[in-house]
């Protein structure tokens, strides 16, 4: 499969990203995505349990979290979040102008927002951006639309995968906007997949979930959950590659759906917010499937072992204990701790090792830690990032 980070939208999608006015900055603060016609979509949501108006509407239009939509409409810079009836106004009424622009119904448009919590979405602003960006829709904007769904982010993310299906070319490409207050659930923070491929919307549902379970949520940032996680992806068929549950096809978009997935997580937890490093926590040879992700989720969301890892110290007990601070099943006589090509813990005991050696592997831009329970065959990986005084700088400084 081939992979680029340029975004080469798949035929049957147009978009557009522009300035309305929300960010006091003049960055691109709105963004359409639409498909020719309705296509099958599916759409994972964030399990916290405050979320945002246009999560409501998303989940009011797609019960089941699949069906058929026309596109989906994105502000940033304000969150619509706590904001009562109005809000769940507001974000209908921003599905209803999209779809009467582009031809359809308001139930055909999923809506989301991302910025700060409990502020009023400015309509007569996004009501002019709706507008502006539905005259600008194309297929070379695509720059635009990674900008206007940003909030925190120093980084375009985006990424594109395309590989060959029943003798045809698929591609699937995704943007993606998060960098703090990032501990998805059922989603990531806010990100969109368009694909040309033929799949049926519960068979794409079931492929984006497998999908999601690990990347988008294997990333954690801070631990904390928004409010507004949302992951779509949709699907326009017209590259004529038919996608079977349980055949050769399937197995082949789901490892291109996963591999875009997965880049769009690395990216994130790359770009965390005061981020200087990647870290990869590996744990293998767990007792089952959630116990590994269990202990790999504990350790990337420690703050001990992300300051340990900013600060370059080779500190294996703040591994070790946020390992057993986990509800994953333990035995300390097993466990084991490699940070880079360094085992520094084996069998519940420290090992000898060049401190100089680790310290210095630290130094790179991706740290990857394995841990060895010793307990199974199940293993897991978080993605997460060093925590740094920016971190603090940033949400001190960020108005909620």
């Amino acid at each position: 499969m081939a992979q680029s980070r340029h975004i080469t939208l798949p035929a049957g999608f147009v978009a557009a990203g522009v300035h309305c006015g929300i960010k006091t900055t003049g960055a691109e603060d709105l963004a359409v995505i639409v498909a020719e016609k309705s296509v099958p979509t599916a759409i994972l949501t964030t399990s916290n349990q405050v979320v945002g108006a246009p999560v409501i509407w998303c989940r009011k239009i797609l019960p089941k979290g699949y069906g058929k939509i026309r596109g989906i409409v994105i502000n940033a810079g304000t969150a619509n979040v706590c904001t009562g009836k109005q809000g769940l106004a507001d974000a209908e009424n921003m599905a209803g102008q999209t779809a009467k622009l582009i031809d359809a119904q308001a139930e055909e448009m999923l809506v989301a927002s991302t910025g700060v919590i409990g502020h009023r979405l400015p309509m007569p602003k996004i009501r002019r951006g709706i507008s502006a960006a539905v005259k600008s829709l194309g297929r070379s904007n695509d720059s635009a639309v990674v900008r206007a769904i940003m909030t925190t982010d120093t980084k375009e993310k985006s990424a594109v995968v395309q590989t060959r299906i029943g003798g045809k070319t698929v591609t699937l490409a995704g943007i993606v906007k998060g960098a703090g207050m990032i501990a998805p659930s059922l989603a990531t923070m806010i990100s969109v997949i368009t694909t040309d491929a033929d799949i049926a919307p519960s068979l794409l549902y079931r492929t984006f979930k497998a999908a999601v379970s690990e990347t988008f949520n294997a990333v954690t940032v801070d631990s904390d959950q928004s409010t507004s996680d949302t992951a779509v992806v949709m699907a326009s068929g017209l590259s004529g590659a038919r996608i079977t549950a349980g055949t050769s096809s399937h197995r082949k978009f789901a490892a291109a759906l996963g591999e875009v997935c997965l880049a769009l997580a690395l990216s994130t937890a790359r770009d965390g917010e005061g981020a200087t490093k990647l870290i990869q926590v590996h744990v293998k040879s767990a007792a089952s499937k959630s116990d590994a992700a269990a202990a790999a989720k504990s350790v990337a969301n420690s703050p001990l072992f992300k300051c340990a890892i900013h600060g370059r110290d080779p500190n294996w007990g703040r591994i070790v204990m946020a390992v057993g601070k986990s509800a994953a099943k333990v035995d300390l006589d097993k466990l084991s701790v490699t940070i880079g090509a360094t085992r520094v813990f084996a069998k519940g005991r420290p090992v000898k090792f060049s401190h100089r050696a680790v310290r210095d592997y630290l130094k790179s831009d991706t740290v990857d830690v394995e841990i060895g329970m010793g307990l199974g065959r199940e293993e897991f990986t978080a993605y997460t990032c060093d925590l740094s005084d920016v971190y603090i700088t940033i949400n001190a400084d960020y108005h909620t």
